[in-house]
Order: structure tokens, then sequence, then C-alpha cells
């Protein structure tokens, strides 16, 4: 997810996870079904004036005007950041498909272009894609703890890069922390409890109203797959179509909206440890299924490959490798196992070179979109303030040693996602309204899950578990790698989600999809059989044999 956390280089990632007319101003009150919400005086919708992002570009830019608090309207406002691409199909155009990249933190106004090519071709054709930085991140009204980027990198530099090792790591790792807070509580405050993900759900509405839909199209990645939850359940009624990709266990999220102490941290109660560890095992084992021309980390066999390694990592914890240390080495392992195509073959090289002693080569950057900020400031406090301020977390760093030595029985990616949360040990804020449940109101139309089977961080078994909460969804599964279909594509996944945009049509219960190509080239074939139909034919497809879709 972007919920990549306090450990991931999340400029980088901003980069790489490469969405009408101006409207009057309409006055509605909250929706009778907002479950769980506080009842909110009437909020106009914000003014939406279009303009090309840049000249040239293909993208139209807006920015809108929302009240911090919805419960005070009259107070003080917020601006956000807001971008637009046009259905190209000409005179088939149906309405405004809404997408949110995930995090939190991801700012839709950079990630919707980056992405815009991953869409299905039909839902490019047929709606306007509509994304934003929601509250509190990049281009709109952001959390913003320093005085300059000098300020900022240097706090970075204050703490270790990636998973802490040792004691006085780990007490590096908390008192970094902590400045981060006293920083962020003396600058703006009172920011810092108004970007909760049901403020943001609000937002999302307001923009469905400025863009004049009675009802609400939406695609959430990753974080954004909570944040359309939390819609469904506070405004069920303007629910038309909504893809869920790459779950979250809402129950994981809120604790079972328990008040008391939580015991273990967000990504440990989603099982974010188990399935990184399942996917990195996934990773070796394939890599060392191919020879070094498909993954140069190959040690030609799957248990060689995997003690390679462990080996490593070993010597990694005793000698880092230039600025290398075990502990930024597992945090790019996990980040880099995100995307299948071209991600796993780089990772694998990243991890060769270290191998060989030698200091990996950064990746360039994509190309920015053709937008006016492409590369906003991502401090880590932005999807802090959501995810500490939202979701619940141990705030004792003494319970933090042994929930990583717990995590860690199932591998290296265990300590990561523990300390992924560690920020939320001293963040200063609570956000004034978190919806916490009930998961099941009814909505005006099914919702569309899709989970990926092995995913390095949001477990297949969480979208599983949204099916069982939401009042009415179907879940599509993916037989895949990498976090999100979107960003690792099956076409017949595209496929249905074409359909379901379009048309409302749901696959058939228990229909299961293939990604369209394996992470490494499998060996040249020495034999000479040729492939044909059949079983073999629904495999290239990407088809189960037990739901042969026409796709």
């Amino acid at each position: 997810m972007h919920i990549a956390g306090p450990i991931l280089d999340r400029r980088r990632w901003a980069a790489v996870v490469a969405a009408v007319l101006t409207c009057s101003t309409v006055l509605v009150g909250p929706h009778p079904n907002a479950a769980g919400s506080t009842t909110a005086p009437l909020v106009p919708a914000p003014k939406l004036e279009w303009r090309p992002c840049v000249q040239g570009s293909p993208f139209d830019c807006a920015t809108a005007e929302v009240p911090m608090d919805y419960g005070k309207p009259g107070g003080r406002r917020i601006e956000l950041a807001v971008i637009k691409r046009k259905a190209t199909g000409p005179g088939r155009r149906i309405g405004t498909l809404f997408f949110n990249p995930g995090g939190p933190g991801g700012p839709g106004t950079v990630q919707m272009p980056q992405n815009y090519a991953a869409f299905p071709r039909e839902v490019r054709e047929r709606f306007d894609i509509v994304s934003w930085d929601p509250r509190g991140v990049g281009n709109s009204t952001a959390v913003n703890c320093f005085a300059s980027p000098e300020e900022a990198a240097a706090w970075s530099a204050s703490k270790p890069a990636g998973v802490p090792v040792g004691a006085q790591q780990r007490a590096s790792v908390i008192a970094a922390y902590r400045d981060l807070a006293r920083r962020c509580e003396r600058r703006d405050p009172e920011l810092l409890r108004h970007v909760s993900t049901a403020e943001t759900a609000r937002d999302l509405d307001q923009l469905r109203r400025a863009v004049g839909e009675p009802q609400l199209t939406y695609l959430g990645i990753s974080y954004g797959t909570f944040l359309g939850a939390t819609y469904a359940n506070l405004f069920p009624g303007r629910v038309r179509a909504m893809v869920l990709d790459s779950n979250i266990d809402p129950q994981a999220w809120t604790d079972h909206a328990s008040d008391a102490a939580p015991r273990s941290t967000t990504f440990l109660r989603m099982g974010s440890d188990r399935a990184a560890a399942a996917v990195l095992d996934r990773f070796l084992s394939l890599c060392g299924a191919t020879t070094t021309a498909g993954c140069p980390f190959s040690a030609g066999g799957a248990q060689a490959t995997r003690d390679k390694f462990d080996q490593l990592m070993r010597r990694l914890r005793a000698r880092p490798v230039g600025e290398w240390t075990y502990g930024r080495t597992v945090a790019d392992v996990v980040s880099g196992l995100y995307f299948v195509r071209p991600g796993w073959t780089n990772l694998a090289g990243r991890l060769q070179k270290l191998w060989q002693g030698q200091v990996p080569e950064t990746a360039p950057l994509p190309p920015a979109p053709p937008v006016p900020h492409p590369n906003p400031y991502l401090g880590e406090e932005q999807a802090s303030a959501v995810l500490c301020g939202d979701s619940p977390n141990p705030r004792d760093p003494a319970v933090y040693p042994a929930l990583e030595e717990a995590a860690a029985r199932a591998g290296e990616a265990g300590r990561f996602w523990t300390w992924a949360t560690a920020a939320c040990i001293s963040w200063p804020a609570v956000a004034a309204d978190r919806y916490r449940g009930p998961w099941n109101k009814p909505t005006a139309h099914p919702v569309l899950l899709v989970g990926t089977t092995y995913d390095p961080a949001t477990p297949y078994a969480n979208a599983q578990a949204m099916s069982r909460e939401l009042a009415d969804a179907r879940l599509l599964t993916h037989e895949g790698y990498g976090h999100t279909a979107l960003t690792n594509p099956s076409s017949c996944v595209q496929a249905y989600e074409s359909r379901y945009f379009v048309d409302g049509a749901l696959p058939p219960a228990g229909t299961t999809c293939r990604q369209d190509k394996p992470p490494f080239p499998a060996p040249e074939p020495v034999g000479g059989i040729a492939t044909g139909g059949g079983a073999l034919a629904d495999e290239v497809l990407g088809v189960s044999p037990s739901h042969r879709q026409p796709v």
C-alpha cells in the first residue's frame, strides 16, 4: 500500500506509482444514513474552475475549498488540489470516476497521471477520471512540520534508514519520532486533528457534488479501499459503482473499534508481516527456478537462492555495503516486492550487487507528469497524521521489540512491518472525526472487491474480510503477485472491472483471474513441445478453468 509507513522513501514512492463545467453552489445536508457520524450543518459544494494543468497538458486542474471541520463549516477552510482527465470516447461519456491511489498520503494529482495508462481502455473512454490530494497531503493544505526542506532532511538523517537494529538504533528511532511529534504539535495542531479518513470521505462527497454526479463511481487501491468502505457506510445511498483493489480489513484498521489500549500495530493486525514473508519466499523460489539471465540473484534452485538471501542478510548485519545496511535492505526488499514488472527483476539486480559487495545503482525516477507540482513535499508526517490519528497503535515503545521478534518468526519482512507505525508511539493528536463502523450499511449498488493472492502489504485475507464486512460485495480473486491489480495488471481483471463500471455487471461468485505475465521469464525450453488450446490457453488468457468467461 502506499501505506509505506515511515521507513519507505515516500518521495520516490510518489514518483514510481504511476486520473465539466464550473458547478453552481448547491446546499445539501448530511445523508440520513451517515451512521456513526455527527450531524453537520449544511455545507455548500465547492466550485471547480478547471484549467489545463500546464500548457499542452491533457489533464485539467482545479482547487476545491472545503471546511477543515465539517461540524463548523463557517470556520477555517482548507484547499484540495484536484485533477481530471476527460473521457476520450466522443459521445460515449457516462460520467466521472474518482480515484484514490492509497497511502495514506498518496498525492492523486501526481499518481493518477502516472497510472492513467493502467486504467482499462473502456474506463478511459467512458469516464472523466478525477483524483485529488487528500487533506493534509501534497499539493492540498498539507501537514508539514518543518520550516525548510533542509530541516526535514536533517531530521530524516537523525535516524537509521529502514528497520532499526539493536537497542541503540531503536532508541534513536523513538527519539526522532518524539522530536517529530513536538514539531508537528507546534506547527499546526488544529490541522492534525482533521485529516481523518472520515473527513476525506466527506471531501470526496463534496467533490462528487461539485462535478454534478448524483452518485459516486470510485476506484480505490490499498488505503483507498478503507476510504471507499468508509464512504460506502457514511453515504450508502450514493454508491453507483465502487471497486476496492487490495483491501484493508476495516476491523484490523480500527482495532475492532475498541477503546482499550491496542496490543498490536495496525499492520501486524492486518497480517502484513506474514503476507510479505510469503511473497518474499515466492520471490526467492521463482528466482531460483530460472537462470541468472531471468533473475540476477538466482543461485540455480529455490532452496539455494533462499540460503543465499539468508547469508546476504547475515553479512549485511555484520558489515554494510556503503550506506546499504541490513535495515535499509530489508525495507528495500519489501517495497521492491510491490511491483512485479520490472520491480522484481530490479530488486534481484540490487540484491546481486550487494552479494558482490557493490553498491547498487539507484533507479532513475520516471518522467514527471504534466502537472504544475509533480514533486510535492511528502514528508513522513503526512502519512503519520492520517494513520496515527485514525488507527490505534501501541504508545509504549517497550512493547515494540517483543512485537518485532514475534513478527520476525515469519521472516525479515516482519521486522519491517512492526516498525512501520513507530511514529504513532508519540503522535500528538487523535482524529476528531473517526468512523469505526458499522461496516454493513446496505449500499444502493453492490461493491466489487479485488484481492491479489500474493500481496506483500494487504493480504488476500483482508479482501476476504472486507467481503464479509460490507453489506453487499463481490470478491474477484487475482491470482498473482505484487500490491494492487492496477499496477500488476491482469487483462481478465480489467475486463470485469470495465463491465462493472459501465453496466454494473458483477463477475460470477468465485471468479478467479490470473496475472498477465509471470514475475520472471521462464528458462528457454529444451524440447519442442508446442502449446495449444484447453487449459493452457485458459492460463494464457488469465482465466480460471472453473470460470471460463468471454473476456
